[in-house]
């Protein structure tokens, strides 16, 4: 059995290009041979952003799935599923959302500044602003406690850590628990005793993590306690007793070195990309009409490598040897740009050769890939019904 489990999703959005390839599937194909591994179809957070469009939600989720399978995500190794088809995700968000502060949804990161790109979008709605706790019952009803993120969506993993933290602070108690460490509270003398339930206030509350060593050290020069009180005023301020949902990790991922055609991204909105299953000819064409250095008006201009797009695919497709001759030969006219871009396309080829292979096989027998979901979403279901079953239980829900 292995250590840590990962889970790790992606929003439908058809077939996948390079960029998901460099930036997500790369490292799932290397993770999974490291750690358990789930990995989903997040087709309700599709809704968040394109609930008025959720026609195209259901082609796109097979196209991604052959993707995935086609660039070496193996189901031998990896669960694969689809998060509408384990309806306990729906339940748990349910449960954890009786228990959330507003606070806590609108001060995430993402939540303004989403709102402030995507202005052509109505995203006042209750959907867009839960997301983050739907994120974090999608986490935390598998007790996973490795999430890989970009740095950008290390937030959303700490709340997914509060939510935990709350939840189990709320939920997980030994009998007489509040009873015991009030009685501790109390043992601090009437200044102190205030002092400490502020700041627990603070850090369950706001998620104040000074408030929190600020209690600890407070509670380390307390000299007329037990080490059991101790012990037990250490639990109380950080939701202490049993540990019902797990709270996870950033498993931090190095941001995609995957430039689009233009430089910029690459991103179906930039309109810059080469997806996994495009044919040779339109591969060629798009690399062979990159832009290039602008200094370079004629065959006979020198230019700079620093300048052109181009550059940014030699760096993640070249080894040394042609990057020097790119080099040399670009900032002496002693290559035209076609020159230039030739290894780049043939590289690029080479990549999607054999991930176009697969995904041909995938594509013509649509039975296989329907098995592998079937079979991940029964794995998942098992693993959701396990721990549903002790949040019930924790929430006096259960009445088996």
């Amino acid at each position: 059995m292995y250590a840590d489990r990962v889970l790790s999703g992606m929003r439908p959005t058809g077939s996948l290009h390079l960029g998901h390839y460099h930036g997500v599937l790369k490292n799932w194909i290397r993770l999974q041979h490291e750690y358990e591994c789930l990995f989903f179809v997040a087709d309700w957070h599709a809704l968040t952003t394109h609930y008025d469009n959720p026609l195209s939600i259901h082609d796109s989720t097979w196209e991604m799935v052959i993707d995935w399978l086609a660039a070496g995500v193996d189901p031998a190794k990896a669960t694969l599923f689809i998060q509408s088809e384990v309806i306990e995700h729906a339940e748990l968000h349910l449960l954890l959302s009786m228990m959330t502060p507003l606070g806590w949804l609108e001060r995430v990161p993402t939540y303004k500044d989403q709102q402030e790109k995507l202005t052509e979008k109505d995203l006042s709605t209750y959907g867009f602003l839960g997301y983050p706790l739907l994120q974090s019952a999608d986490i935390l009803i598998y007790r996973a406690n490795q999430v890989p993120v970009g740095e950008d969506q290390v937030p959303h993993i700490e709340f997914a850590r509060e939510i935990a933290r709350r939840f189990n602070h709320l939920y997980g108690k030994e009998p007489g628990y509040e009873d015991k460490a009030q009685a501790a509270v109390k043992k601090l003398g009437g200044k102190k005793a205030k002092l400490y339930l502020e700041l627990k206030t603070r850090y369950q509350q706001e998620g104040d993590a000074s408030a929190l060593d600020s209690a600890k050290a407070m509670l380390g020069e307390t000299q007329n306690l037990s080490l059991g009180d101790k012990e037990r005023l250490y639990g109380y301020l950080e939701g202490g007793g049993k540990m019902i949902l797990t709270e996870p990790e950033s498993l931090l991922t190095a941001a995609s070195k995957m430039p689009g055609l233009d430089g910029q991204k690459m991103s179906k909105s930039y309109n810059n990309t080469i997806s996994l299953r495009e044919d040779a000819e339109s591969v060629s064409k798009k690399i062979r009409t990159m832009p290039t250095d602008p200094a370079r008006v004629r065959r006979t201009d020198p230019g700079e490598p620093g300048r052109c797009p181009v550059w940014q695919l030699h760096e993640v497709y070249s080894g040394d040897d042609v990057k020097s001759w790119v080099q040399q030969g670009c900032t002496t006219a002693g290559i035209g740009c076609i020159e230039c871009k030739q290894p780049v396309i043939d590289a690029v080829l080479k990549e999607l050769a054999p991930i176009q292979e697969r995904a041909k096989a995938y594509t013509e027998d649509p039975d296989t890939v329907k098995n592998v979901i079937a079979d991940g979403c029964e794995k998942a279901r098992d693993l959701a019904r396990e721990t549903m079953r002790d949040v019930r239980e924790a929430m006096g829900l259960y009445y088996g």
